[in-house]
Order: structure tokens, then sequence, then C-alpha cells
């Protein structure tokens, strides 16, 4: 096997799914660069009715994709296929959203002539994608970028990099340019070399907060490259006095373990007012330890699959020892039914006696439970992160709720709804460690394009009137 040569593994099986050559990235981006022009100057109606193709093509390919992120992820199919969904669902959101956030106005002035606001595309766009969404994360980037006029260079996971390549392959069936939307396979190096390349005139990406703020570093001296910077979160989840209990299991549930805990925007901190604790883990505890965890196409449909590979398995199961280690109390273990798989059981453990909690994403099925006596200590503990990116209330009054969206500092904010599951219709983002005040979804035209203002007048018309001799 050549060095250069990419190989994707089913977490679930250890089979080899995918292999593929990395790309050169230099030929990639020179390919970009000499497709933008004719591709910016093509008409709006134009790029839009060949996204609207795109998304005609994965609908025609729904199927197979879904068996692909399915296979490649460990997600299983159910929710592969609503990722399928998103993907064409973005296609319309983003139409919509480019006409509500980058549209042209014009303002007649009369003498003055007239003022107007268009948007322009930067050029060249990086896409980095992740591999727990490896087609829907990119593609809210790629679709409106491509609308705004922009050529894009999307780089996948290197762990997902068979469902990158299929995305790519039906924009080109659909009949957008194989240079304006190209597939950059690779690991680390590539993604440097992309981020660092001068031919590239924005940086979109999907990730941990580690990468992004190394991004970050990388081309803090340059502005001129517009950087969007989609991280993770610590997210909590705090309940307070509520009757409906076994509903507030299911969400804290939903919250924690979709996705076998592999999302941004999954909770991470389950913070609980004393009074509803006893009746919470009595609920919730059951819920959790009936989960089915098993192969992503088995039957009945498992409810988790497994985390992406056996080293994310590995370092999820040393972390949850390291919370025991410090004081952390096991409700329900992190269990790992086969040592050669990264199949692993939802994680719930007390942590509230843990002096100094560790303020990371544990990006994978535990969640830390953490009691106080109120809801003002929770709404602290709540913002007791460098993170900032979802957090939800469950139970409470109306005002407890105003009072918890006024201090909680994230940019997903919900009441009596799981953490994850946002909106495509809606601006996705967070604060802090959790993003660059860039957000993607609804708001993804805004770093698509930039505005541009003109004052304009059919034939030139200007005197002095001031000092000048006579």
């Amino acid at each position: 096997m050549s060095d250069n040569t990419l190989i994707s593994y089913e977490p679930a099986t250890g089979e080899e799914l995918w292999r593929g050559e990395h790309t050169d990235v230099a030929a990639a981006v020179s390919a970009a660069r000499k497709a933008w022009p004719e591709w910016a100057a093509r008409p709006l109606a134009n790029r839009m009715e060949m996204v609207r193709r795109f998304a005609n093509e994965v609908r025609a390919e729904a199927d197979g994709l879904a068996e692909l992120i399915a296979r490649e992820t460990g997600k299983p199919l159910w929710e592969a296929k609503t990722e399928v969904d998103a993907v064409i669902n973005k296609v319309e959101i983003s139409i919509t959203a480019y006409a509500e956030r980058t549209g042209k106005k014009k303002l007649d002035s009369a003498l003055n002539g007239t003022a107007a606001l268009r948007h322009k595309p930067h050029g060249a766009m990086a896409v980095l994608g992740p591999y727990n969404f490896p087609a829907h994360l990119p593609n809210g980037h790629i679709v409106p970028a491509l609308i705004a006029g922009n050529v894009i260079l999307f780089k996948p996971s290197e762990k997902t990099p068979a469902v990158g390549a299929a995305l790519v392959r039906c924009f080109h069936k659909a009949k957008i340019p194989e240079d304006v939307v190209q597939v950059v396979i690779g690991g680390p190096d590539e993604g440097k070399k992309l981020v660092a390349h001068p031919g590239i005139d924005g940086v979109l990406f999907t990730g941990s907060a580690q990468v992004g703020i190394a991004i970050n570093r990388k081309l803090a001296a340059n502005p001129g490259k517009i950087v969007a910077l989609e991280m993770g979160g610590n997210n909590p989840i705090v309940v307070t006095d509520t009757p409906l209990v076994k509903d507030a299991a299911a969400l804290i549930v939903q919250s924690a373990f979709t996705t076998t805990g592999q999302r941004c925007t999954a909770a991470r901190r389950l913070i609980v007012v004393e009074s509803m604790v006893e009746p919470l883990m009595k609920e919730l505890l059951p819920l959790a330890k009936s989960l089915i965890v098993g192969d992503p196409l088995s039957e009945p449909a498992p409810f988790m699959g497994p985390v992406i590979d056996n080293d994310t398995a590995d370092r999820l199961s040393e972390s949850f020892l390291a919370l025991v280690t410090a004081g952390g109390k096991p409700l329900t273990h992190l269990r790992r039914p086969d040592p050669d798989k990264p199949f692993l059981t939802p994680a719930i453990l007390d942590t509230t006696d843990i002096p100094d909690r560790p303020d990371i994403e544990l990006f994978g099925p535990i969640l830390q439970v953490i009691r106080v006596p109120d809801l003002d200590a929770a709404i602290a503990e709540a913002n007791n992160t460098r993170f900032g990116l979802s957090a939800s209330l469950i139970g409470g009054s109306p005002e407890d709720y105003a009072r918890f969206w006024a201090n909680i500092r994230a940019g997903i904010i919900n009441w009596n709804r799981p953490t994850n599951g946002a909106s495509s219709s809606a601006p996705f983002g967070g604060i802090g460690l959790s993003g660059n005040h860039r957000p993607a979804a609804f708001y993804a035209a805004d770093y698509c394009a930039y505005p541009v203002a003109s004052t304009e007048m059919e034939q030139p018309r200007a005197n002095i009137a001031i000092g000048v001799k006579d």
C-alpha cells in the first residue's frame, strides 16, 4: 500500500470500506482559481438552478448515500436517512437565506444618483468537514458558498472520505463543473496546506476547538481571509421542577446519547436542582440502560451505533476512568462489549464532588450529573465553561425560562427541548471556544459573500464651490 493512499474502515465491523489517493492540494487550488471567474460570472438564477439539480441527484441516490453514511460513521441507518434529508432540504433554505441575508438594494437619491448594495463572492473557499455529519455539515457551507459564486475545495475528515467523495459526485452529476467543487482527499497535512495556501480566500471549518484554534492562530496575521469556525461544546442541560419526569428523562437521553454523543450540541453536563435528583434518576437510569447499542444496519434498529474508531473509544474509556478516579460516582458505567470494536454503552456519573471538573468536550456517550440547590446556582454552573454552543432548560415557569435565557451564555438556548437537533432555518453557532461569531446554517450566507456599497450616476456631474481661486 502506498503512503499516499487513504483507507476508510467501517467502525462497526473493522472492514475496509473505501480507499483513495491523497490530493495534490496545489494543483487543486490552481484548478479552482481558474474555474472561479466563469462560475462567479454566471447569473445568480443559474447557480441556484444548479444547486437545485444537486438536490435532485441526492434525492435520487438517497438510499445508497444513507447506507454509506451509516457504514462509514457507524450511526444507525434511521439517523443516516435524516442526514440525507437535511442535505436535500439545505438547498431551498440556502436560496431563501441568500435572498434575505445578501440581497440587492437600491436607494434613489435624486441629484446624488443611486446608492446600491450588492454582494460579491470571496473566491476559492476551503471547506473542512467533520466525521459525525460527513454530508450535512460540510454541505451547509458548500451550498451557500456556491450560490454566492465561490468555488469549493472540500476536504472531508480523513475518517469519512467515502461520504465526502460521494457528496461531490452528486454535485458533478448535477453538471456543476468539476473544478468548481473538488474533493481534497487526505489527512491533517492536506488540511494544513489548504488553510495556508495563498490561493484560498476563506476557510470554513467544522470540528474540534483544538483544530479550530490552530486554524485561527495560523491565519491571525491574514485578516483578508474569511474564517468561519464551528467548534464544539461542553453543553449543559438544566432540570428544575417539573411533574413530567419521564419526558424530562427522554429529552436528556436524546440530548446526551443521540449519534452516540458525537454531536457538537450534545449535552455533556446534566445540572439538576436537588428536589428533582431522586425522581429524575428513577426514570433516567433505566431508560439509559435500555438503549440498544448495535450495528448501524441491524434489526431491531439500535438507538446508538459505535463511536468513530477504536482510538476514540480508548480515549473515552480513559476519560471515564479519570473522572471516577477524581471522585465521580458512576450511575451507569461506560462499558465496551467487544474490546476490538468501538461500541460503548451510555455512561452517566455524578461529578458534583469533583473539585475542579475538567472543562473539556468529551465527544461521546458520557454524561456528567451535577447537583445544585436552585435555579440560580444551576445557571451559574451552566456558565462554568469556556464553551458556549448549546444549553437547554427542562421544567420551570415562563419566568424561570426568561431568567435562564437572559443569563446563559450560548448561541442556542432551548426550553423543554433537547440541546441538539437545531433547525437549518435558524442561525447555528456559539461563543467562547464554540465559534468565532460566524454562525452557520441560515446565517452561512453572511460569510460566503461580502457587501459592496456603491454610489452611481449615469453621467459624471460635479463642481467645486468652495476654496477655489477665481
